[in-house]
């Protein structure tokens, strides 16, 4: 199958599977002599894990290392299930963070009322100070998908 036939199977844009190429993670199809690449079922069962995988989060390295786990079939699977215990821990700090974040944006929509002018307003007035327990806490901004494995 072509590159667009199993970009449109599995959901993946064209150029996102062949960012995977690139990087390693689905190996690199044999080439027609048209100059084609030919995916194999193969490729489709990976791209589908990846997606999967994706679906849950997990960044690059967590993908990465599961797959070479999932190519060592008989091995003791103790390793995929601590690398998903690192992963649920980071979601529930991430929840955390969540949390925060929701009563932050909660307080800042109560400092508005109504009748004001913008240079009256709360929420621009609590945008450009920084609060005492932000800048202490350590957390930093995240953006999805891009956590390393911890």
């Amino acid at each position: 199958m072509k590159i667009g036939e199993i970009s449109k199977t599995t959901g993946i844009p064209v150029e996102t599977i062949r960012y995977y190429e690139k990087i390693g993670l689905v190996p690199a199809p044999e080439r027609l002599a048209s100059g084609y690449r030919q995916y194999r079922r193969s490729h489709l069962d990976r791209l589908l894990f990846i997606k999967r995988c994706r679906n849950l989060d997990m960044a690059q390295d967590e993908i990465r290392e599961l797959i070479r786990l999932a190519d060592q079939p008989d091995s003791d699977c103790s390793e995929v299930d601590a690398l998903l215990a690192r992963h649920l821990s980071h979601v529930r700090e991430r929840l955390q963070e969540l949390e925060s974040l929701e009563d932050t944006l909660e307080q800042l929509q109560h400092a508005c009322s109504e009748g004001r002018t913008v240079s009256e307003c709360g929420i621009l007035g609590g945008l450009t100070s920084e609060p005492a327990h932000e800048a202490s806490s350590g957390n930093h901004n995240h953006i999805p998908g891009t956590h390393g494995t911890r």
